[in-house]
């Protein structure tokens, strides 16, 4: 096979305050023509860098290569000036990126942000323009798509988005088509979805696509080849059967066997904690001149569950499904109607002052650490700022001792308390969240999304420590995620909603073996087998 791609000892460097830092050493890697190559490795082992690299996309001059050429079509992109790479991005070679929310302009409808494309590379006239972005659209699965053209990003979910970047990428049938992470804040589902959408359209356009994730079962179900990344060397390649089959490398070896595994600690006797009856919870839509409310968006519908102390209930469903906006109603983040009670106590009609004294003893760690970690403030303070609030008759050297113990026991080194967010991986700041929520020894904890964007290694070990920390301090979790092996790994009991109900509940056993069902046994055969 021919190669459309061809780098030969591309390195990529930083320079940070002056210093020199090397992220990406001497690799060298191929794509043929119609090809499709994986490229995995764990955060920071150099994938995403050596995929900007090739369209010149780094922040340079504070980004430099020492070494490298990029042959696309036996032409070196190195060595051409911006006006040839302006024509190659977007047009010859295109980009998927991993959240699109943050790569599609939130002021312009998606329709002028793919007509502008066609625009720039293929010379039509705007309504010639607008036809063939509406084509887009529909092609790649936008339902009603003459009416979602004058749509904003923030207006269509996380698939939809999704499938708008994957129109612009396609706008103009690249060779080369670079989808970095495009599944991976996804529902298996939709998931499932995109990664049939991305093959179907391969098949139908003949491209390439370079595939860079931390997912190993979607390189397994989608690439011809595989590159493994570590530290910023390639230290593995072959086909997909190869390196699934018999790798060779210790590293590949820990990502193929890095699934979360494993079940909850064993339970007592089953004794309430937090119990829900009838949760409603119903957004108005308002339209006319007075603002009437002619219609609810309903998020949550007579929902009724009940947590066992030292239990976790995990709760699964698609984006939309209601189980975030459930998980908020049970902390007072989200007005809700009916009933819900911690060890009895009403904890839905309850004052704010009430609400308040409350979140001591029920906690939230969040999807995404960085963004709810302040990068302004040091570790140290973000710990410990609800025991301030909480505990004022703490003098500091108290304070200081309950934040060296709880770091040790999410296994972080107390001597970094003094650092920033932005300082740590992805892994270490959920350890900061985590910790965050157990200096004020809670009952209860909402875990949201915890593991969805670690690496597969990183999760593995989440898991275990809030596993561990279960055992050990007998909490109650209710666990929101769209990752059924994590959920699987984690949850006493399963409760399945669709569309702001309750469709199926039980022992996760018995959901995940004996699903009744078609909806929960749909999105258990969407779950990529990894």
């Amino acid at each position: 096979m021919t190669a459309l791609l061809n780098i030969e000892n591309l390195s990529v460097g930083f320079i940070s305050d002056g210093q020199k830092s090397t992220a990406v050493n001497n690799i060298s890697f191929r794509i043929g023509h119609g090809e499709t190559v994986g490229l995995v490795g764990e955060s920071g082992s150099g994938k995403s860098v050596s995929a900007l690299s090739i369209l010149r996309l780094l922040p340079y001059p504070t980004a430099f290569h020492d070494s490298g050429a990029v042959f696309f079509d036996d032409v070196d992109l190195m060595a051409q000036p911006e006006r040839v790479m302006r024509s190659v991005r977007g047009n010859r070679i295109s980009m998927i990126f991993q959240e699109p929310m943050s790569s599609l302009n939130p002021l312009h409808s998606i329709e002028k942000q793919i007509s502008e494309i066609i625009e720039t590379h293929q010379g039509l006239r705007r309504a010639e323009a607008r036809e063939e972005t509406l084509r887009l659209l529909a092609r790649v699965g936008i339902p009603n798509a003459e009416k979602r053209m004058s749509a904003l990003p923030h207006e269509l979910s996380g698939g939809q988005r999704q499938r708008v970047m994957i129109a612009m990428a396609l706008a103009n049938q690249p060779d080369l088509l670079i989808a970095d992470e495009p599944t991976t804040a996804l529902d298996v589902t939709i998931q499932k979805q995109i990664l049939d959408l991305l093959k179907e359209l391969q098949d139908e356009y003949g491209m390439s696509v370079l595939l860079i994730t931390h997912d190993l079962s979607v390189v397994k179900k989608m690439a011809d080849r595989i590159y493994v990344m570590q530290d910023g060397d390639i230290v593995e390649d072959g086909p997909v059967a190869q390196i699934f089959d018999a790798p060779q490398h210790d590293y590949t070896k820990q990502l193929i066997n890095a699934k979360p595994s494993g079940t909850p600690p064993k339970l007592g006797k089953a004794e309430p904690l937090i119990e829900a009856d009838d949760l409603r919870i119903w957004f108005p839509i308002k339209s006319g001149l007075l603002r009437r409310t002619n219609a609810h968006v309903k998020a949550v519908t007579d929902i009724s569950f009940t947590v066992n102390r030292g239990e976790t209930l995990g709760i699964v469903g698609e984006s939309g499904s209601g189980k975030t906006t459930l998980g908020r109603a049970l902390l007072g983040l989200q007005r809700a109607e009916g009933q819900a009670r911690l060890e009895g106590k009403d904890i839905i009609g309850v004052s704010r002052k009430a609400r308040r004294a409350l979140r001591r003893h029920m906690q939230i760690v969040f999807q995404d650490p960085f963004g709810a970690l302040s990068p302004r403030m040091s570790v140290g303070d973000i710990i410990t700022e609800g025991l301030r609030l909480h505990e004022p008759q703490l003098s500091a050297a108290e304070i200081e001792t309950r934040l060296h113990d709880i770091m040790r026991e999410v296994e972080l080194e107390p001597a970094m308390a003094a650092r920033y967010p932005h300082e740590f991986s992805g892994g270490q700041r959920q350890r900061i969240a985590i910790a965050r929520a157990l200096i004020l020894s809670p009952q209860f904890i909402v875990l949201d999304e915890p593991t969805s964007a670690l690496d597969r290694s990183v999760q593995a070990q989440i898991i275990a420590l809030l596993r561990r920390l279960q055992a050990e301090k007998g909490l109650t979790y209710l666990f929101i995620s769209h990752d059924l092996k994590v959920v699987r790994a984690l949850s006493h009991r399963v409760m399945v909603m669709q569309d702001g109900v309750c469709v199926e509940e039980g022992a996760a056993e018995q959901i995940f073996t004996k699903p009744r069902e078609a909806y929960t046994q749909e999105l258990l055969a969407a779950a990529l087998d990894g």
